[in-house]
């Protein structure tokens, strides 16, 4: 009687068929996807607030507004131990640019309730509208670049806090 042939253990097939996992956002980020944005949600009253004229440029409450937030995004990074922060940071403020510039572009008519504002210089006697998609374009660029150096800005403080740390904290 022929014997069949000997069937290789599910161990060995796993590992001689697995390739090696893809990096995953949270590898590249330092945290998931969903961390990063609920991360950059929490800067997002300030500009609510602050576009419906509820919070006022210089005040206690904008302030904290202003600040808390960043600090609570290099408080997670440390705390987790992000391998990145600034890498993880940088993510969470180009998040925070987005909503910046989608919350401005959505309280534009709040701001301005008589038009928006057209350009000078010259650029002066341009359409009115292509003067307003100018305007909003600026504004969206400017939205976007705030929050990418506000998240540079925290996630150097983050980086300079671990090394400081003497990478206790990782």
């Amino acid at each position: 009687m022929c014997r069949p042939a000997p069937v290789p253990s599910v161990v060995v097939m796993e590992t001689a068929s697995t390739p090696a996992p893809a990096p995953t956002s949270r590898r590249r980020l330092g945290l998931p996807v969903p961390a990063v944005i609920g991360l950059a949600l929490l800067a997002a009253p300030r500009v609510v607030l602050h576009d419906l004229g509820l919070v006022t440029e210089g005040s206690a409450v904008n302030a904290a507004l202003v600040f808390v937030p960043p600090a609570v995004w290099v408080a997670v990074v440390l705390l987790t131990r992000a391998a990145h922060p600034f890498r993880t940071l940088l993510a969470v403020g180009a998040a925070y640019g987005v909503l910046l510039a989608a919350i401005h572009q959505v309280l534009w008519h709040v701001q301005f309730p008589d038009g928006s504002p057209l350009p000078g210089g010259n650029l002066a006697g341009t359409s009115p509208v292509l003067g307003e998609l100018l305007v909003r374009g600026a504004a969206v660029l400017s939205s976007l670049v705030t929050g990418v150096v506000v998240g540079a800005v925290a996630g150097a403080v983050a980086w300079l806090i671990r090394r400081a740390a003497g990478h206790r904290l990782s």
